[in-house]
């Protein structure tokens, strides 16, 4: 494998830091700036709004530069963003650096897959579009619960400022491994924008929207519920966010694995036990072991319908996936968004700290509604999706070749 898919996967490994660690440092970031939790969580919002609209309009830029040059300019926002967040002098500056920083994410996802698979040999693509996305994966499992360790230790700005530095190894890397690669020609807007006629389509981004919005409903707030009403130490949120990640990973693979094999069933089966798990979750939240398993589970369930509510979408989309691609990384933060907007509200409400688990019941619950009114026009359509051969992974765009 070429040493270029270290850098990617450098980048992704920041991008994914960044995107998680400030749940685990909310209380922090809202002492210092003298806030409440619930206004912190729009530190939360305004990143993954940033990637909802920011995927496809940094995707559609990038077809007018080659690959490289974008990647280059895409890494130089994440660096820009987290630097504006590590030394903000009030809340709203800070805020606005999650937003640019979020810019970066979407997009350099969608092209970093294509500039991997190009890398490599046509038998070894998914091979080297996986190693790009390890980063991801490891920044759940060590980069947030370490980041999340030395805020807690040193100071939140000290944690967003080595993301900064990850970032700059990243470009550094892009720059020196990465070969240039001529910019997309052909590409037509008009072609992709038609995949958004199809009613499947959308209906699968709203099940990513929901589904995945039922899990940042729980963990965007996971510091102060497991603080306040589990009774962990601050110092717990490390390992308890490494359990989430191990879910994440396990969750992840087992969904991938069945993607192919059994759709919707599988969508069914996750999308169910997570809108069980998550209304438990304001019970077991009240026991140390029992929040401690409830925590990985939500992980493991919750990304568990990543792979096949990606794969529904391109499916769906098939004639004209990239854009599609592109917007259901948005649609996955979108959920992040709504549930973290949401469950600010129940605890502002006063309604404690597990509200949070209530509201990512229900919109876990309507997600799987929606699988199942899915399905039902599918029948009655006779129109069984196309199949895309090999499923993209977590929330990952697949590569198109134009």
């Amino acid at each position: 494998m070429p040493l270029a898919l270290l850098a990617l996967a450098i980048g992704a490994f920041g991008i994914g830091t960044t995107e998680f660690v400030i749940m685990g440092l909310l209380p922090e970031v809202a002492g210092d700036f003298g806030v409440s939790i619930p206004t912190a969580g729009f530190l939360v919002t305004g990143y993954a709004l940033g990637v909802m609209f920011g995927a496809p309009l940094m995707t559609v830029l990038g077809t007018k530069v080659s690959r490289k040059r974008m990647l280059m300019l895409l890494m130089g926002l994440f660096i820009v963003g987290n630097l504006l967040s590590a030394v903000a002098p009030a809340f709203a500056v800070m805020l606005i650096g999650r937003v640019v920083a979020s810019l970066a994410h979407g997009a350099f996802f969608g092209i970093g897959s294509v500039v991997a698979a190009d890398l490599v040999a046509p038998d070894k693509k998914a091979g080297a579009i996986a190693m790009m996305f390890t980063g991801l994966t490891v920044a759940n499992v060590v980069g947030v619960p370490l980041g999340t360790l030395v805020g807690q230790s040193v100071g939140w700005r000290v944690t967003f400022a080595i993301v900064a530095v990850l970032g700059v190894i990243g470009l550094a890397g892009i720059a020196k491994l990465v070969p240039e690669m001529p910019r997309q020609e052909g590409v037509r807007l008009r072609h992709e924008l038609a995949a958004f006629k199809n009613a499947q389509v959308l209906l699968a981004m709203a099940m990513t929207v929901l589904g995945f919005g039922g899990v940042f409903a729980a963990i965007t707030y996971i510091a102060p519920m497991m603080t306040h009403v589990t009774g962990f130490a601050d110092g717990s949120v490390t390992w308890l966010l490494v359990l989430f990640g191990l879910g994440m990973v396990g969750g992840n693979l087992v969904g991938g694995k069945y993607a192919d094999r059994a759709l919707m069933p599988m969508l069914y089966v996750s999308l169910g036990a997570l809108a069980v798990v998550l209304a438990l979750f304001t019970l077991t939240a009240h026991h140390k072991v029992l929040a401690a398993v409830t925590i990985a589970l939500i992980g493991a369930l919750g990304f568990a319908t990543v792979p096949p509510l990606q794969k529904r979408v391109l499916d769906q989309a098939h004639g004209a996936p990239t854009l599609a691609s592109a917007v259901n990384i948005g649609a996955f933060n979108l959920g992040n968004a709504l549930s973290a907007w949401l469950g600010g509200l129940v605890i502002a409400a006063g309604l404690g700290y597990t509200a949070p688990n209530w509201v990512g019941a229900v919109l876990a619950a309507a997600a799987l509604v929606l699988a199942f009114v899915s399905a039902a026009l599918e029948r009655r359509d006779g129109d069984p999706s196309t199949v895309v051969a090999g499923g993209t992974p977590a929330g990952q765009p697949t590569v198109v070749h134009h």
